[in-house]
């Protein structure tokens, strides 16, 4: 087996199944191995396994399988998922020797993230709430088709005359909406407020958090205040990496839904569906051509520079309380 991943929870590495029924070749998937000591116990990793035996959808990442040393609470435990080749989002975006992803490739991508979680929101008889989106559990395939990872922090949603779900708070700092992390409260509009900050690591292509930046700079969410989407300063908060080959319009769309998505009252952030319409509306305008990028490839004509594309395009268990790699 290749080691392609660590974290707190334990190790993930590529490796390959041969199918039991059939005579075909054996698949490449990923096996999630927790440490002995790891945070996520015996209930949370049962409680992923349950979930995702369950859930189905495109935007989510397929469990294939899972075994445990001594039965179901041995100390070894292992979760068997489908192989996505491309690694997560949070790769893409941050590392620099990755090739960078264009505009519309990363509006196609929040697009099917949205429509994963819009599932969970309202796609099942329970309600689910994700709890810990961002970047480095958004996952792509072989297409950069993106699949939502580590399900073990995700709970159920409030049932009948509930507003809120309250539990312990935990996610990744950074990411968690700022009213779950003062009252413990859990709501799906914290999934919403999660997404958002997301939408700004696309547009900017910095992290939520980055200790090292300057002071100004680490946290992502005060950064960006100083470039509003209706300035014209806005242009000087979009990812540089992307050489002006964007569609303006497109980038305003997504900064002003990113905007509803970080609204202090959850009650008026947008619900997961409605998102998933204006990122629509963003893919469309994201053919267009924005003035600073045609007039850069004029400039760039002019000199007889001839430009070249750099990239290519391309139900409902238990739910746990916390876990993940």
């Amino acid at each position: 087996m290749l080691k392609i991943g660590e974290g707190g929870f334990g190790t993930v590495y590529r490796g390959r199944v041969k199918p039991s029924t059939t005579n075909d070749e054996p698949v490449v998937v990923a096996i999630k191995k927790l440490n002995q000591h790891s945070l996520q116990g015996h209930k949370e990793w049962l409680a992923e396994v349950q979930f995702l035996s369950v859930v189905d959808h495109p935007n989510l990442v397929k469990l294939l399988g899972y075994a445990a040393e001594n039965g179901e609470r041995g100390i070894q435990r292992l979760l068997v998922y489908e192989f996505l080749p491309n690694r997560s989002l949070e790769h893409h975006l941050f590392q620099r020797m990755s090739p960078t992803l264009p505009w519309k490739k990363r509006v196609e991508i929040s697009i099917g993230a949205a429509q994963g979680l819009a599932y969970l929101h309202g796609g099942l008889e329970t309600q689910v709430i994700y709890r810990d989106f961002k970047s480095s559990n958004v996952l792509l395939d072989e297409n950069f088709k993106p699949k939502l990872s580590d399900f073990g922090l995700a709970r159920e949603g409030p049932s009948g005359d509930h507003t809120h779900v309250s539990t312990a708070v935990v996610g990744t700092h950074g990411y968690a909406a700022p009213e779950y992390v003062e009252t413990g409260r859990l709501k799906s509009q914290c999934d919403v407020w999660s997404f958002g900050v997301v939408l700004y690591e696309l547009l900017t292509g910095r992290r939520a958090l980055d200790r090292n930046r300057p002071t100004g700079e680490q946290k992502l969410l005060q950064w960006v205040r100083q470039f509003p989407v209706d300035s014209s300063m806005f242009t000087m908060l979009i990812d540089p990496r992307l050489r002006n080959q964007y569609s303006l319009s497109s980038a305003r769309e997504v900064a002003k839904l990113a905007d509803r998505c970080l609204n202090k009252n959850a009650m008026n952030r947008p619900t997961m569906t409605e998102v998933v319409e204006s990122l629509q509306k963003a893919l469309v305008m994201s053919e267009e051509k924005t003035s600073s990028s045609s007039s850069s490839s004029q400039k760039q004509q002019s000199h007889g520079v001839l430009l070249s594309p750099r990239f290519v395009d391309q139900k409902h268990g238990m739910i746990g309380r916390q876990g993940k790699v």
